[in-house]
């Protein structure tokens, strides 16, 4: 059965104590609690090795938000999937938005970088989503199809399994706008329908996918209760323990 996530994303936040403190407050927080979902925070590289010495991994997963689209070599700057998996970190974040557009990531080097993810041991949250001016027109199905298929298709059904999707739409993304939870839920069952159509129901069925646009303590529950929306990848209320917890909890 697929499995629930609350997965937080800092970006480009807190200096290397300032990120410890919060991993390590979040892991109090945690403590002797149950809770509904698998806890996974994305944090910079620079604090993968110490939060993953911070916290009880067995409650929360800890992921790198980038990986290189190279083994390894004269790639200054660059971090390998391997450098990653040698922190202790158990996700990768790839296909954000921001990295889409800042950095312009192309579907090609995304399936580059899912690869060599899966090929050391990461589980990919593999974001896809449009842009306001693709909504708008109406194109917003083919272009998050369009982005499955050209990163990830090429996988076996065994690889494709170890893939969480994160249905962000663009436009939603620190603009203090939400898709709706009938928005959210269109697209996740038309998410599900596609990697049906390719993989079969049984993986389909399996794949959790998260929805990611300004999600928040005061309306997770109501997207998270759509059956086919699995969790959230969280940005700026993963920030703070007294914001993240109420969405964890949501479930």
């Amino acid at each position: 059965m697929r499995k629930n996530i609350v997965a937080g994303n800092w970006k480009m936040n807190k200096n290397l104590q300032e990120g410890v403190a919060l991993a390590t407050a979040l892991n109090e927080a945690l403590k002797g609690k149950t809770v509904n979902c698998d806890v996974v925070i994305g944090t910079p590289f620079i604090h993968l090795a110490s939060v993953v010495n911070a916290v009880d991994t067995a409650k929360i997963g800890v992921a790198a938000q980038n990986c290189a689209d190279k083994v390894s070599g004269a790639y200054t700057g660059e971090v390998s999937a391997e450098m990653v998996a040698s922190t202790g970190a158990k996700y990768v974040i790839l296909g954000h938005s921001e990295r889409r557009a800042y950095y312009h990531e192309t579907p090609e080097i995304l399936k580059e970088k899912v690869q060599l993810a899966l090929a050391n041991g990461l589980t990919p949250i593999f974001c896809i989503g449009e842009v306001l001016a693709e909504r708008e027109a109406d194109k917003h199905f083919d272009v998050v199809k369009s982005q499955i298929e050209a990163s990830l298709f090429d996988l076996s059904p065994e690889d494709f399994s170890k893939i969480v999707l994160a249905y962000e739409p663009v436009w939603a993304i620190g603009t203090g706008k939400t898709a709706t939870a009938g928005q959210a839920q269109e697209m996740h069952a038309f998410i599900r329908q596609t990697l049906s159509a390719k993989y079969g129901k049984e993986i389909a069925d399996n794949t959790s996918i998260l929805y990611g646009g300004s999600a928040n303590a005061s309306n997770a529950k109501e997207l998270f209760s759509n059956p086919d929306v699995d969790g959230g990848l969280i940005g700026g209320a993963s920030l703070g323990v007294d914001k993240f917890m109420p969405i964890i909890e949501a479930f």
